[in-house]
Formats: C-alpha cells, structure tokens, sequence
C-alpha cells in the first residue's frame, strides 16, 4: 500500500511529466483502488481507514467540480484528478498519520496488558439451553446424550450430533391427542441453540432467548412465543399460516425466512425480513400491522408505533447467527450489551462513555481478545473482574 508521501510524490512527478512507467503503474492502481471496498482494518472508530479514503475523494472531487467547464476527455479528467489530489492530499495526509500512529500506540498498550487479560479471561458463549417439557421436568440439552431424549404421543424428542434438537412425528401421524401440549427451550446468558419443530420449521435462538411451542401443531394455525431474539425459516403450510408472538409484536407467515429481535433491555422489537412476505402488527392491535417485503425492518416502539424501514444492512442483523459481531457506525452501549449476552458478564461504566464503532469480530473469540481489539481504537479501555466488566474512557 502506498504512503501518503509516496503518492504526493509521484502526483508532482506526474504533473512535472517526470514520472517512469512504472511510476503511473502504481499511481493508476492507487486512482483505481477508490472503487474498491477496504477490508484492511478488522475494528475501527470514529474514522477508519476506508472512511478516511472516501473523505479524500470526496475532498477531491469538489476540488475538480470547481474546474472550470469544458469538455473533459479520459486523459484529462484523470489530470486534473492527480492536480486535486495535490492540493488536497497535503492536508489530510496529516490526519491519516495520526490515525495509524495512533493504532500503532494503542496495539502497544493493548498488547502490555494482555497478560492480565487472559488472567482474568472469559470464553465465548456455545450451544447451551434448557428444555422445558409439557409435564415441567427439564432436561439440560448441552448435556444430554444424543438420540431420543423424550417421547410425546406421536412426536420424538431428539438430539441431533449436530447439537439441534428436532421434532419428529413417527410416520404420518402429527396428532397427539385432543390437548395441545407445550415445550419451552430457553437459552442461557452465554448460549444459543437451534431446533426443528414438529412442522419443519427451523428456529436459531440466540443468547438469553426462549420459544414457547406446541409439540405438534394442529388447528388452522402454527402459534409460537419468543422472547429474546430469534431467527426463523418457516416450513411452507397456505392452508396453516405461521404466527410469532414476541412481546410488543406478533408476526404472521406463510412461509419465509425473517429474524425477530425483542429483548427487554432494547427500545424496539424489531422484525427483519430476508426472504417472503410477513404481516407484522403490535400486540393487542390487529388493525395496526404492516406488510414487509425482502430487505425491510418493521421496529415496534413501546406506544405500539410501527415504523418500517428499507434502508436495513441484513449481515449486521444476521452476524449473530453466523458467528459474528458486526456494527456499522453502533453506538459502545448496544455493542456492549450484546457482548454481555454472549459472554455472560455484567457491564459496569466508570466516566462518562462515548464511542461508535464500525467493523467484525467473530463470536468464537475469548473476551480478552475480542476488547483487545476494540480497545486498539484508543477511545475506549476495558478490564476483566470475574464475570464483571469495567469500562471506561
């Protein structure tokens, strides 16, 4: 990659029609790289590197729109683009050392107290949760042995060596009798887990989630509830639409792929649709619903307000079940929050905290390694008490 000062140089030698073939080489493949994505910086604040370069384009393009006008040839424009990019370039090459000087210190400070870190560390969250039978005996799923754990009428209860629990109705018989039965899953602080229902239907929870559910489904309707946060890929059934109850909200569906989120410590519910149509209505109000197509969130406010939104980045709502942390411009309290789930620690704030972040970490790190990360921001420090952590400036 090239410096700053390695690209103000070959800039005036370009101007100066000083410059080597090899020369333009570089410089073209530096004027062609800003229509290209940056995946350099794993975790980033305020400004990243990508955010710095598309400053700078910016900054030169307004400095080419105050060219006067004529007609512009290839050549050309790529001329008075290196000649704003002179002018330009020299102002913000200063900011641009300051931020990686500043990752270079922060990895320093990161990497003197990692030590005590791993110390006091804390592992990842992993397939845990609880099954809760209609009798009310429980069984521990991360410890139960794999194959049937528990017969209901016509529906096997069974764990899966894959660690999903499915439901399984012995030949073509779903019926169980003429009471309906429930099962409750519920997952840890620190746990997640997957489940196919009796109709197919297959359920991702994530941490500190539930889902409450028949064993069979029978009626004119499936009828779930959740609590926490949950993704679905709902069997196809017209003839037995698919309902999600989830607090404030209640979701229909035919069939489709969509992801709920209604933990109690966020303001909204949140139902994001990847793939289908979904009725999303607020709960008790059957009049008030909205009608989301793929790539829409429909947030429920507490006063039941619906409101729908299209401009929804669908890798950060889903990162949680691929194994990932990933935010675009989050703000340090929902980052951390979710980190609390995960990793099963209580956050406490000391000073007043402040910061949004942009970029991916994976779920499967230690927690050491994962605030190390975010610690090399420099805006933020992290320490490690038993299950507690302290944040602060």
């Amino acid at each position: 990659m090239l410096s700053q000062q390695e690209i103000t140089e070959l800039i005036e030698k370009f101007q100066s029609g000083t410059i080597s073939k090899e020369e333009k080489h570089l410089l073209d493949e530096w004027y062609h790289s800003f229509d290209e994505d940056d995946n350099d910086i794993e975790f980033v604040i305020n400004e990243s590197r990508l955010d710095f370069k598309n400053r700078l384009k910016q900054k030169i393009q307004e400095s080419i729109d105050q060219q006067p006008v004529r007609e512009i040839r290839p050549l050309y424009k790529r001329r008075i683009w290196y000649a704003a990019a002179a002018t330009v370039i020299g102002v913000l090459a200063l900011s641009y050392f300051l931020i990686s000087q500043n990752f270079s210190k922060n990895q320093q400070t990161a990497n003197s107290s990692s030590q005590l870190s791993e110390l006091h560390d804390v592992a990842p969250g992993s397939n845990k949760a609880v099954l809760t039978l209609a009798d009310g005996s429980t069984v521990v799923l991360d410890t139960a042995a794999n194959g049937v754990i528990h017969q209901q009428g016509d529906i096997k209860v069974q764990k899966l060596n894959n660690g999903l629990l499915s439901y399984a109705a012995n030949g073509n018989s779903t019926a169980l009798n003429e009471k309906t039965e429930y099962n409750t899953i519920s997952t840890p602080r620190g746990g997640q887990y997957q489940i196919t229902l009796s109709d197919g239907t297959k359920v991702w929870l994530n941490a500190a989630s539930s889902i409450r559910f028949p064993v069979a489904f029978t009626g004119n309707e499936r009828r779930v509830e959740i609590t926490g946060e949950a993704y679905f890929e709902v069997a196809k059934n017209k003839l037995m639409p698919f309902k999600v109850k989830a607090t404030s909200a209640e979701v229909e569906v035919l069939g489709t792929h969509f992801n709920i989120n209604a933990y109690d410590d966020e303001a909204f519910v949140k139902t994001t649709l990847l793939e289908g149509s979904v009725k999303v209505s607020a709960k008790d109000s059957p009049r008030n619903f909205k009608i989301l197509t793929p790539g829409q969130q429909a947030s429920i406010s507490p006063l039941a307000v619906i409101a729908v939104s299209n401009d929804i980045n669908l890798p950060e709502v889903m990162a949680w079940k691929n194994g990932l942390f990933l935010y675009k411009g989050a703000d340090i309290h929902a980052v951390l929050r979710q980190i609390s789930k995960w990793y099963d620690v209580d956050i406490e704030y000391r000073g007043n905290v402040t910061a949004h972040f942009t970029g991916q970490l994976k779920r499967e790190m230690f927690a050491s390694k994962l605030l190390e990360k975010i610690a090399l921001t420099g805006e933020v420090h992290f320490a490690i008490e038993g299950r507690k952590i302290i944040v602060s400036p």
